[in-house]
């Protein structure tokens, strides 16, 4: 397949292309469509994840704007901070996480165990700061580094605009030729979406290819179902206009299961941990509590529900996440 993407700034950080592969066991256990897995999990930057395609072209362009220092949010456990303190480690860029209390787990090791461990060997600076306060944070701590002479870059939360996007476009051009290879036409993409990057950049390299896949993303952040539609919308969208993909994107490719939030962000529901244990256990793939086992969950209670009757094979991104399992024991 020719590539739209040759032209982007761009530096290489993931272990490309990762594995798409039948998850046959699972599959006959919940007697619906074959199912597969895009093991974004092996990405390979500080144990990998869906960031690290995203961070490709935004450390891409930081670099390409002389950047040497990178500014970037999350929770406590976030994997795109753990991938972009990583990235920055591998390209030699100061990195500083603004990092917010806005999950309630409770467990002691919540703020000193995975992700979190993982983001202070890799030598980022961490900032802790209330939610609501992250923006003011931003402001001073971007001030002060200018100050000092420092060359800063932001990386929004995520990684999720119009340039992080690229990533999953990328990803669309990868598994066209692995479904070539394996003789199969998915006709639905799922994975658990949060800030939205992931599946609007999915959705616009689908459309910019006049691929027919439906991509579901499976709502595991916004509790505002309409404002969340609207969000990956207008990603999608900017992510498609102009170059390099000249393409439209219409409402309709959007589409979003909001069942299965639970009780919110960060909350592990009991088909969260079904799931885990499911796949797991027939499988040996790990999925993590945040998000691939919410959107594990969320593809297991359509088949349940038998609303992919007749639908012969789909494809489920494992966007990574492992290390935040190891502060979540006490939800098994």
């Amino acid at each position: 397949m020719q590539s739209l993407l040759s032209q982007q700034a761009r530096v290489s950080l993931a272990h490309l292309p990762t594995p798409l592969e039948p998850l046959d066991r699972l599959s006959e256990k919940l007697g619906g469509p074959r199912i597969w897995v895009k093991r974004d999990d092996t990405t390979g930057l500080a144990s990998g994840g869906n960031k690290t395609r995203k961070l490709e072209f935004l450390l891409g362009q930081a670099q390409q704007e002389g950047a040497d220092t990178i500014i970037s949010f999350g929770a406590i456990q976030s994997n795109h901070a753990r991938q972009t303190a990583a990235a920055c480690a591998k390209l030699g860029l100061e990195c500083h996480l603004i990092l917010g209390r806005s999950v309630s787990w409770d467990n002691p090791q919540y703020e000193s165990s995975g992700n979190i461990l993982l983001d202070k060997i890799l030598g980022a600076k961490i900032h802790y700061v209330q939610p609501n306060d992250r923006g003011n944070k931003h402001a001073s701590l971007l001030g002060s580094l200018k100050e000092a002479g420092q060359h800063v870059y932001t990386v929004p939360t995520g990684g999720s605009n119009k340039t992080g996007a690229l990533g999953y476009v990328q990803c669309v051009e990868e598994l066209v030729v692995q479904c070539q290879f394996n003789k199969i036409d998915p006709e639905k993409i799922f994975l658990a979406s949060a800030s939205g990057g992931t599946q609007a950049g999915l959705i616009a390299g689908t459309v910019a290819h006049g691929l027919s896949w439906n991509v579901t993303g499976i709502n595991v952040y916004e509790v505002d179902a309409i404002k969340f539609n609207n969000r990956i919308f207008k990603l999608a969208s900017d992510t498609a206009q102009g170059d390099p993909l000249n393409a439209e994107i219409a409402t309709e490719d959007v589409t979003v299961d909001h069942r299965h939030l639970g009780e919110g962000y960060g909350i592990p529901t009991p088909q969260t941990i079904e799931a885990i244990r499911m796949v797991a256990s027939t499988e040996a793939l790990v999925l993590d509590p945040v998000y691939s086992g919410k959107g594990m969950s969320g593809l297991i209670q359509q088949i349940r529900a038998k609303e992919l009757t007749g639908v012969k094979d789909v494809i489920f991104i494992h966007t990574g996440g492992i290390p935040s399992l190891f502060v979540y024991e006490n939800a098994f």
